[in-house]
């Protein structure tokens, strides 16, 4: 069974059923054991977890250490286009937004480059791009990755949803990571946040991890978009999604990230669900107790002193300096981003902040820089 058709098994309400009536026995049943079920995951995310945030915020901080040492990555993100066909209701690069679109040309692609290399000594670099295939599409994401590989010791992409063969072209072009975000496991809601354009096809986007992982890539991201659904239902459903992933491409390593829905340009579109701090907090705590060996990802839509908070309690990874509008670090200066960020330190401030927790800074991928089990 693929994991689209273990999806449709699935109750979203009953899902919810179950969670919200997971009691503090069942907490602490969780917390006492070594390696966790998908059970014991609904009771660390669930209300009654919320008495053990200080027990859960220990257990994540020795994990994370045992597993990747007193260490924190430092990577940026390189938009080179907001070229987008989608209609989704929360995004500023929406199709219908009135906007200046933009596709990075070569000159531009390595003066972004440049600049980056000045505000950090990052070696790990994540292409983001609309979606948009045939103006950007797979031979321009091809070229864009040949383009800065001299540049970079790893590099990830966050692009529109490729096929099998795709993937593995961009792999022996020097691809390290894809992260693709699926936004929402709710089937019967997704078409409502995105109603025109490839994203529509709710069984395409999901379908991706697979097509990834028979193409052999080296490392996936997933993700929710948190601000859509109720978040314990979402995180629960990409709990299951990574046992299945694993099961199926254990050569894989994964990485997971909880973006919260920031402001954007468009239709003032409003988060339906808000979560808080310590929520997200809870839901770090509750992933990396379930899974000692995930990557945990913080960007800068998170602020500062929340980021903080978290460097030495589970996370793995933090972006610092981000633009996140095509051409920001030197080509343009005032052009849309995709969401507003909340932590605009530049990395030699973020890095200063981790060391001063006790903590290391790595700039390369976490692959190439750690022996991994």
């Amino acid at each position: 069974m693929d994991f689209i058709e273990q999806l449709n098994t699935y109750d979203w309400q009953q899902v919810q059923e179950q969670i919200y009536t997971k009691t503090a026995l069942d907490v602490e049943r969780a917390l006492s054991k070594n390696r966790l079920n998908t059970q014991d995951f609904m009771a660390l995310i669930s209300p009654a977890a919320a008495a053990y945030i200080e027990s859960m915020a220990q257990a994540s901080r020795n994990f994370t250490q045992q597993r990747f040492g007193k260490t924190i990555q430092l990577y940026v993100p390189l938009y080179i286009t907001n070229s987008c066909i989608n209609h989704c209701v929360y995004c500023g690069f929406n199709h219908s937004n009135t906007i200046h679109r933009i596709i990075l040309s070569d000159e531009q692609i390595l003066q972004e480059v440049a600049a980056i290399k000045k505000i950090g000594d990052f070696q790990h670099i994540l292409l983001v791009t609309g979606e948009n295939p045939r103006e950007a599409g797979i031979d321009y994401i091809e070229h864009a990755i040949e383009l800065v590989k001299p540049h970079f010791a790893s590099i990830s992409i966050e692009v529109q949803p490729l096929k099998e063969d795709e993937y593995k072209r961009l792999s022996a072009a020097g691809l390290n990571a894809v992260y693709c975000y699926q936004e929402t496991y709710n089937k019967e809601k997704y078409r409502s946040y995105h109603p025109k354009g490839m994203k529509s096809n709710f069984e395409w986007r999901l379908g991706t991890y697979d097509r990834m992982g028979h193409a052999g890539v080296r490392k996936m991201g997933l993700g929710v978009l948190i601000g859509l659904e109720d978040w314990r239902c979402e995180s629960l459903i990409m709990a299951q999604h990574l046992r299945y992933l694993q099961k199926h491409y254990w050569r894989s390593k994964y990485s997971i990230s909880f973006p919260r829905m920031r402001p954007h340009e468009g239709k003032g579109f409003q988060p339906n669900v808000v979560m808080s701090d310590k929520e997200l907090a809870q839901l770090v705590f509750a992933f990396r107790i379930f899974d000692h060996d995930i990557e945990i990802a913080l960007s800068t839509r998170e602020n500062h002193y929340f980021r903080d908070n978290m460097t030495t309690l589970g996370i793995t990874s933090l972006s610092a300096g981000s633009k996140t509008d095509p051409g920001g670090y030197a080509v343009y200066k005032t052009e849309l981003e995709q969401f507003s960020v909340n932590d605009n330190r530049s990395p030699q401030e973020v890095e200063t902040a981790v060391r001063a927790q006790g903590y290391d800074v790595i700039w390369k991928d976490w692959d190439l820089s750690l022996q991994h089990d």
